[in-house]
């Protein structure tokens, strides 16, 4: 089988970014199965290119380079210029590549508009793969504001789910907004997945000590530093640590437009137990979260983020690390059945204080969690069991 995966985030675990699509695609190559993917140049991935169009090969995976870059920093015209350049020029390789089948990763949904075209101009079966739920998510956030554009996105939304012939939803939240939202389209849901080998290998040494931090006892965030992510609330709790006089840091790995901002603020407050790490590569990261007492999954208190599915639940769970996530939705019922981690109040940044200093007193309760993290994390979110799954669902659309 022929695939062709429109997907503009690309990343190998050279990277500083989700794996995804690098891990499942190359699972698919071993299985003898032929893969394409059309990307951009993410400022947290590991891609390079140097033509405006460059053609590599990673894993047996051929990756087609469009040479604009993406980043998060960006100003809203300029990521929305960027994902308009990237569907127009990717939806040439629809027209013109053999394939059997194209899956449209979204978001951004502009993404769908070369698998439409694979759709009903090549007659190909399409796969619509939802990582996010948009456009409401940039409505909620108030980054979407003008009306004309908001029912354009809605429309262009609703067109990509009804001319799919599968869609796969990145979490079973995603999935149950979708199946009440639109009926007749086959929903599925792969979520995103953990390099267990990765993560679960101990790294024997880890550079804390230039960071100011300990090991077990610091809180980790890593990811996109921004609005989404809740940082206003990390920020207050390690004020809130150091009135208590405790040991415990909040440790930020990554990148985003809020970061600068939040460094000025913490050197002029003189904030000691907020410390920022930079961005590195994951094979990097791997130590600062196997080092962590507890993996922060903070995301601001907004309906849509309740579907969310973030690669740092599953690494950390990986990594055998607890999880603390501030959400209502299926993270909140997956660490309380499983008893991996706890579910905090995102507006209160008294609770999680609270919930570190427990956690910091009690080393044979975390031990606990510890060993169900790594069972749980090889039963559910194994890269191998998950890239498998999605195959067979795209073979039986396609057969």
């Amino acid at each position: 089988m022929k695939i062709l995966y429109f997907y503009q985030y690309f990343s190998t675990s050279r990277g500083s970014w989700g794996t995804r699509v690098h891990e499942f695609t190359s699972e698919w190559v071993k299985k003898g199965h032929s893969v394409t993917v059309i990307t951009s140049v993410y400022a947290k991935s590991d891609l390079k290119a140097s033509k405006f169009i460059e053609v590599q090969t990673f894993d047996g995976v051929k990756v087609i380079v469009v040479n604009v870059r993406v980043d998060n920093k960006q100003s809203f015209l300029k990521r929305i210029y960027t994902f308009l350049v990237y569907a127009f020029l990717s939806s040439w390789y629809a027209l013109t590549s053999r394939y059997d089948v194209a899956v449209a990763s979204s978001g951004p949904i502009t993404a769908g508009l070369p698998g439409l075209i694979a759709k009903y101009i090549r007659r190909k079966k399409m796969v619509f793969e939802v990582r996010d739920l948009w456009p409401q998510g940039a409505i909620e956030m108030d980054m979407l504001r003008q009306p004309l554009l908001i029912k354009m996105a809605y429309w262009f939304e609703r067109f990509c789910y009804r001319s799919a012939d599968l869609i796969v939803a990145l979490s079973p939240g995603m999935k149950k907004e979708i199946e009440q939202k639109w009926q007749g389209t086959p929903v599925i849901s792969i979520t995103n997945a953990a390099n267990i080998e990765l993560f679960s290998t101990p790294v024997e040494e880890v550079d804390l000590a230039s960071h100011g931090l300990q090991p077990k006892a610091y809180a980790l965030y890593a990811g996109n530093i921004g609005k989404v992510n809740n940082v206003e609330w990390m920020y207050e709790a390690a004020r809130l640590l150091q009135e208590k006089g405790s040991r415990i840091r909040i440790a930020l790995i990554g990148d985003g437009q809020l970061r600068e901002g939040l460094i000025d603020r913490k050197n002029r407050e003189g904030l000691t137990h907020l410390v920022f790490v930079p961005l590195m590569p994951k094979r990097q990261l791997v130590g600062f979260v196997q080092q962590s007492l507890v993996s922060l999954v903070p995301l601001a208190n907004k309906p849509v983020l309740i579907t969310s599915s973030p690669n740092k639940f599953y690494e950390s769970l990986a990594a055998g690390v607890p999880v603390i996530q501030t959400t209502n939705g299926w993270m909140k019922d997956f660490v309380e059945t499983y008893q991996v981690g706890f579910t905090v109040d995102p507006d209160d940044p008294a609770v999680l204080v609270s919930s570190l200093m427990e956690l910091d007193r009690e080393a044979d309760k975390v031990n606990e969690m510890k060993s169900r993290c790594q069972s749980v994390a090889s039963a559910h979110f194994d890269k191998r069991l998950l890239a498998d799954r999605m195959l067979l669902e795209i073979e039986t659309i396609v057969q």
